[in-house]
């Protein structure tokens, strides 16, 4: 498995250059008369011309054909990879998924995606597309792209390979990698079978978030995002090239494979980060900072502090807070959450929340930890600290409702019984007795 070696800061204008046969890359000239290799010049942009220069996103590839060579596209149907979020009415209740099986027939990513929930659209150039992913077998003779939004994609099982235009990234669960708004690319399973999350972000492109008075470093470091290195495929034979396109798939005929850029220069580009490598801080005294100081990557909206997705993970840690009641409180929420468990278990959940599974508590729906989770909690020795490791949990939390597909509300992964998990909490009041 190839591995990437460059780093990448999100959401700055870093300029990055890679290049598979040496003298590809034009010096001091983005398109020259003629490039060198007889390769084509193409720019890939991933945000207007006149963006401001501090978020302008664009890439330049040196391909051994342009993009644009290839048949017409026509409709590919799929049965539960969409973005039609207004099947069934948006729901208050608390809900939570187990895992999706591992299929039995040979499936790969493409066929293998299915959409949880979301909200907004490719068309509204905002809200999220969020979907689970299982396969079993290598992307073959096969190509994809989606043109309505970058994909942060979540390993739960299985190592993969995704081999992109600007060149190969090797992904394992605890970590993750973002696929560009446009860029092609083959998804390679290594170890047989895999499953995962992958959230559609429709808005502003992700990147980090701002620190404030957290200071200059912590949470995710940008030094700690990788992009990968020019690898390119010179192939010719019958492929396909799938297009997700305002919230369908069409596929196209090409003689040749996509993935025949020889060099590339610029800041639109795909990149993974080791969640492990996330510097979690807390509170070292009393009570709970926001859950906001786990967040990894922020995708913003038009209103200031306010996100069209944040993406949050809950990493091993060490808490201490004294007087204080130590896992998550009980809270309702102005924006929406849809929570994914990668591996171990999540501190706020006795049990029925397993690695694979889904929850989504959406706006002003009560949560918090179950009656098992409460009981333990408020009783512990805070003399000692509670040091929550072997777990990765993550959540993408919006500013809109998250609107749960009909597939997923029908979905024999959906737990009728969720709500029994707050049943058995106990009335405490003593009526102001002292």
């Amino acid at each position: 498995m190839s591995e990437v070696s460059t780093s990448y800061q999100t959401g700055f204008a870093n300029e990055f250059a890679s290049e598979a046969i040496e003298g590809a890359l034009p010096v001091g000239q983005n398109s020259p008369q003629r490039v060198a290799h007889g390769l084509y010049a193409e720019q890939l942009s991933g945000t207007a011309f006149t963006a401001p220069r501090h978020a302008n996103r664009r890439s330049w590839l040196y391909r051994i054909r342009p993009a644009a060579v290839h048949e017409p596209f026509r409709p590919l149907a799929h049965a539960t990879f969409h973005n039609r979020f207004d099947e069934a009415p948006a729901t208050p209740n608390q809900l939570r998924w187990d895992p999706l099986p591992l299929p039995d027939a040979p499936t790969d990513f493409v066929d293998g995606l299915a959409t949880l929930a979301g909200n907004g659209g490719p068309a509204e150039q905002a809200g999220v597309g969020i979907h689970l992913y299982v396969a079993n077998r290598s992307m073959q003779g096969r190509y994809f792209y989606d043109a309505d939004g970058e994909l942060l994609i979540v390993p739960q099982q299985g190592r993969l390979r995704l081999a992109t235009e600007l060149g190969v990234i090797g992904i394992e669960p605890q970590e993750i990698a973002v696929i560009p708004r446009g860029v092609r690319f083959r998804v390679d399973v290594i170890d047989g079978e895999a499953r995962g999350y992958v959230c559609e972000n429709f808005g502003a492109l992700l990147r980090l978030p701002e620190l404030g008075p957290i200071g200059s470093n912590c949470l995710a470091n940008a030094r700690d995002f990788l992009t990968p290195t020019a690898t390119y495929e010179d192939l010719d034979g019958a492929f396909s090239l799938v297009a997700k396109f305002q919230g369908a798939l069409w596929e196209a005929k090409i003689d040749h494979s996509p993935l025949d850029v020889v060099a590339w220069h610029g800041n639109y580009a795909p990149y993974k980060y080791d969640l492990r490598r996330f510097n979690t801080i807390g509170s070292i005294s009393h009570d709970h900072p926001d859950p906001s100081i786990f967040t990894v990557l922020t995708s913003p909206s038009d209103t200031a502090g306010t996100a069209n997705v944040d993406f949050a993970i809950f990493p091993p840690r060490w808490l201490v807070a004294q007087h204080t009641f130590r896992p998550p409180w009980f809270h309702r929420n102005v924006a929406s959450e849809f929570m994914g468990l990668i591996t171990g278990v999540y501190d706020a959940k006795a049990e029925g929340f397993v690695p694979g599974g889904a929850s989504l508590h959406n706006c002003m729906s009560g949560h918090g930890p179950d009656a098992a989770t409460f009981e333990k909690a408020s009783n512990a020795d805070l003399s000692k600290p509670d040091v929550i490791g072997g777990t990765m949990a993550f959540m993408f939390e919006t500013r809109k409702v998250i609107r749960p597909t009909r597939q997923a509300l029908e979905s024999p992964q959906l737990q009728g019984n969720y709500y029994a998990c707050w049943q058995g909490i106990a009335k405490h009041f003593d009526g102001g007795a002292r």
